[in-house]
């Protein structure tokens, strides 16, 4: 059965820098539950970001770390554990939510448990207004491969591995891996993907991207550090999208630089800021 959404265009407005709400509204809401991105539909994001790992079964799930001791009350990688093991924990007291016991039990569950990506294209598919999703690739070299094909797969059930007739694509992968990319634009040359960049390497500083990459995703400590990378991106045709931008003043330098995006832990507070709620 196919999901696929109708057609629309989905960008801001021109000039408008698009806001990705970074594992949901994380500032405020257990990051990487279904309640930090329910919460940042509702502060009005353009996009929701998360990132995907592999699990034991071969189910993707939405958890930033190799292992989920940080996130949860458990321990161990998410390689190998099954989803009914990621199931049993709890992956949002760790940051004092859900704690009101007076709370309603779906309430408790959205910022308590797990979620699958499936869960996610769910929640994308049936908001009431168009939502993007920037969706990274995570994965151990044991999974080398698996997680683009699942990922593929499971977009090619809601209809999502190619943008529409009319308008961009509604999806776009991103990954620091320039092999992961790679494997996508091979299966779904069409699909979005997103180069990301935690340091600017000797080869990337003319502003060249990994063949077929047409986005770049900077850190914002790259972007403070070298603001001119920006136009040399944007000369070689790339949009850019910066990472993680929660600082008043990091978001006045994306605008002043024109970059296309920003990802940030406080997608309500950078949409206060310039204007839009």
């Amino acid at each position: 059965m196919t999901y696929a959404r109708p057609a629309r265009d989905i960008r801001p407005g021109p000039h408008t820098v698009s806001v990705v709400a970074h594992r949901g509204s994380s500032e405020d809401a257990p990051e990487h539950t279904l309640a930090a991105y329910r919460r940042a539909i509702e502060d009005g994001a353009d996009a929701l970001e998360c990132d995907v790992r592999l699990t034991a079964d071969g189910h993707l799930v939405c958890v930033h770390d190799r292992r989920v001791n940080r996130t949860s009350n458990g321990r161990g990688a998410v390689s190998a554990l099954e989803l009914s093991d990621l199931a049993a924990l709890d992956f949002g007291s760790w940051k004092g939510q859900a704690t009101d016991k007076e709370a309603p039990d779906r309430d408790h569950r959205d910022s308590t448990s797990v979620l699958t990506l499936d869960r996610l294209l769910a929640l994308v598919r049936d908001a009431e207004r168009p939502i993007e999703l920037a969706i990274e690739t995570k994965h151990p070299t044991r999974w080398a491969g698996q997680v683009e094909e699942r990922l593929l797969t499971l977009l090619r059930r809601y209809g999502l591995d190619a943008p529409p007739p009319e308008g961009p694509s509604p999806v776009r992968v991103m990954s620091f891996s320039a092999r992961s990319l790679h494997r996508v634009r091979a299966a779904a040359p069409t699909l979005p993907t997103v180069f990301l960049m935690q340091f600017m390497l000797p080869r990337h500083r003319d502003g060249q991207l990994p063949p077929g990459v047409r986005i770049a995703g900077p850190s914002i400590r790259i972007v403070r550090n070298h603001p001119g990378y920006v136009e040399r991106l944007q000369r070689m045709g790339h949009r850019v999208h910066v990472w993680t931008v929660d600082q008043p003043e990091d978001v006045n330098l994306c605008v002043e630089l024109g970059v296309d995006a920003v990802i940030t832990n406080r997608p309500k507070q950078v949409l206060s800021q310039l204007g839009r709620t």
